[in-house]
């Protein structure tokens, strides 16, 4: 068991050829003993007291995802019986029962096990600003763990745990995934429950996931998701399977007068080359002016939205205040000068910010960002405390004002060894995108996982067919990946499968009209026609009336029989509608008829 990689398939491999819970629990203690790093935990409980709750799971069960898999969470977070006290002491409870989250997870076969450090009160992006003894960034103990789920974050880095959970409100659960090497998932608002949190700002926590994997994180993710009608912030998010990436997704990045290293050489480098091989396998990749987007992120922490931190912690600051770390109290004591009337000028200035943004978002699947500008070392922290801090959520604070999911994921070292790593950004809703994208990201060039050395296992297989709730589409023209209407599809949460062509029964036209021109697929008689290329996509099926309202004349929805023995619904034309109309089939790709004539 010394030697078992600590990830998900690992774990769950052991367990299927016979390796007992309770041993497994036990060896999370030892490897808390070998790391020797006292500011990760802030609650271990007994070892017995965890190892009989891995006995009572009873035998392997793998109908439960999460069997015998242990997990840390991170003390801002309810577990029954166990003390919650958001990195203050005198803050300090017991509750008497789990996090909706942490019961989802204990459902699953998980077992938790123990309570990690913070920033006080989740308030802060470097992992320090505790009244404990802070934890060591696992892979360079001068830099800053990062924060705020600093303990959560350096657990899994080490092969602690297989994951953790923490929290994500300005970044919490992206920076110290990039500072430790590690996967952070910060998922769509109200996914995951906030039921038994302590609230930062509650209009804009969310639960998050560290994981040494994509596919761990993900795995845990749609574990941890579920409505909760007890939090009113709770809202239903789709998790489907993680499928393949679109062949030509449309990817934003900053544009060169917005892009922000704080002049770390080594960190352009390293984004530049992940870009760079975004672009080679296919993505078309989008320059975007991010002003707006950080002058949302300024709002978070100068706006009105510091005043829900104040509303979080007000009863302990009015009655003991110097129990709160002073630069949190620092932060926190900024919403006294603020008013009512300023927190609506807040909501009013967000809603215009939002707006300014949209054009350069409009027409993106996804964006790319560094995690963080470059890496603070504790000496820098010590001189500045809040400075870089700041600079540390340059691309994270605007995140969750704009309603969109995240997920850090670690790429190849930089080139002076520290971790390489982007952050990619999606709306609400497409948690599961990013993660398709991200296995392939995590596979470019050589990465062992967090700081155990273990190398990066192969990527998981994705699905290709569609799930319980969803219809399969065939389109072959402007629906398909990086074209014009694909975000028709998108935007009702439609997510690419597999490309395909048509058993050759079909011929494809160019029709006359608007822009963008239109393809017609129309069903011939058997040797008169040739296979065409097809993108086969998952629509929802709540979703399907109102895609199917959208569709023009000639145009409607058939089905369409492809090579792989498949029949989806699918875009077809009215025979009428082809005379006059150019004849393209032997081109047999509506992607590159598009190029031909923008050629």
């Amino acid at each position: 068991m010394h030697d078992t990689p600590f990830t998900l398939p690992a774990l769950q491999s052991a367990y299927k050829g016979g390796a007992v819970a309770a041993d497994v629990i036990a060896e999370v203690w030892r490897r808390i003993e070998v790391v020797a790093d006292p500011g990760i935990f802030l609650h271990l409980p007994p070892l017995e007291e965890v190892q009989a709750e891995a006995e009572a799971l009873g035998h392997y069960d793998p109908a439960r995802p999460l069997w015998g898999i242990p997990f840390a969470v991170k003390d801002n977070i309810d577990v029954a019986g166990w003390p919650t006290t958001a990195a203050c002491p005198a803050f300090s409870y017991t509750s008497d029962r789990d996090a909706f989250v942490v019961a989802r997870l204990r459902a699953a076969g998980a077992i938790p096990i123990g309570k990690t450090n913070l920033d006080q009160f989740a308030t802060g992006l470097v992992g320090v600003r505790t009244p404990h003894q802070a934890p060591r960034n696992a892979i360079d103990p001068a830099v800053v763990p990062g924060g705020s789920s600093s303990g959560s974050a350096v657990a899994v880095a080490h092969g602690i745990v297989p994951f953790s959970l923490g929290t994500d409100t300005a970044g919490s659960g992206r920076v110290p995934a990039a500072l430790n090497n590690i996967v952070g998932l910060k998922p769509t608002l109200g996914a995951i429950s906030a039921t038994g949190m302590v609230p930062a700002c509650r209009t804009l926590d969310t639960i998050s996931v560290f994981a040494l994997t994509v596919a761990d994180a993900y795995a845990v993710y749609r574990e941890a998701a579920g409505h909760d009608r007890s939090d009113a912030y709770s809202r239903p998010v789709p998790t489907p399977a993680l499928a393949a990436v679109p062949p030509a997704p449309v990817i934003g990045i900053p544009d060169a007068t917005s892009i922000e290293f704080s002049g770390d050489a080594a960190q352009d480098a390293s984004f530049r080359a992940t870009v760079e091989n975004l672009r080679q396998g296919g993505a078309k990749i989008v320059e975007i002016d991010f002003k707006p987007l950080y002058d949302i992120a300024a709002m978070l922490y100068e706006g009105a939205w510091v005043a829900e931190r104040h509303a979080a912690v007000e009863p302990l600051l009015s009655r003991d205040p110097d129990a709160v770390h002073p630069v949190t109290r620092q932060i926190i004591e900024h919403a006294l000068s603020l008013s009512a009337t300023d927190a609506f000028r807040g909501f009013y200035r967000l809603e215009e910010l939002k707006r300014a943004a949209e054009s350069g978002l409009a027409n993106v699947d996804l964006l790319c960002v560094p995690t963080m500008p470059t890496f603070t070392t504790l000496a820098e922290l010590e001189a500045d405390p809040i400075g870089p801090n700041s600079r540390s959520g340059t691309y994270t604070n605007f995140v969750n004002l704009m309603d969109m999911c995240g997920l850090a994921v670690p790429v190849a070292p930089r080139a002076d060894g520290r971790p390489g790593g982007v952050t990619l950004l999606a709306p609400a809703g497409r948690d599961a995108v990013l993660a398709s994208v991200a296995t392939g990201l995590e596979q470019l060039g050589p990465r062992t996982l967090g700081a155990t050395g273990w190398p990066a296992p192969p990527a998981p297989a994705l699905a290709s067919v569609a799930q319980p709730g969803e219809i399969e589409l065939a389109v072959c023209g402007a629906h398909m990946s990086g074209m014009a209407l694909n975000r028709e599809l998108t935007a009702l949460g439609a997510r690419f499968l597999r490309t395909a062509v048509t058993v050759p029964d079909y011929r494809l036209y160019a029709l006359p009209g608007d822009l963008p021109q239109r393809p017609g697929l129309l069903r011939v008689a058997k040797g008169q026609g040739a296979a065409i290329h097809a993108e086969v996509w998952a629509l929802p099926a709540e979703a399907t009336g109102a895609f199917l309202s959208g569709i023009p004349s000639p145009l409607g929805i058939g089905t369409v029989e492809l090579a792989d023995q498949t029949a989806p619904k699918g875009f077809l034309c009215e025979q009428i509608a082809t005379l006059g109309a150019e004849d393209v089939t032997e081109i047999g790709n509506w992607r590159h008829v598009v190029e031909r004539q923008a050629g």
